[in-house]
């Protein structure tokens, strides 16, 4: 099965974050931040949304930064994906 976003919506899956400290301390799950990076599974096509022409800014396959409480979660054979709208993205990552 896959993903195909809809509209101004974007798949985007948490990036792996360290779990350890630059201290060498290593944290607990409970103790991780969430994570804000995201990579790009799947672009919506754009098009007319509430009466905009949404162009879409990102690609698969980009590191992105997003919202913090932003999106829906789901889980799908076993990964867990987010889907936001294009503007819960904040920036790219190079």
């Amino acid at each position: 099965m896959s993903l195909k976003p809809l509209f101004d919506r974007v798949v985007i899956k948490d990036a792996e974050m360290e779990e350890t400290t630059k201290s060498g301390l290593i944290l607990t799950s409970g103790a991780k931040e969430k994570p804000q990076y995201a990579y790009v599974v799947a672009v919506g096509p754009g098009g007319v949304v509430d009466g905009k022409d949404i162009v879409m800014q990102v690609k698969e396959g980009q590191k992105v930064v997003y919202s913090k409480y932003a999106g829906t979660e789901i889980k799908m054979d076993g990964e867990e994906y987010k889907i936001v709208r294009q503007n819960d993205i904040l920036a790219i990552v190079e």
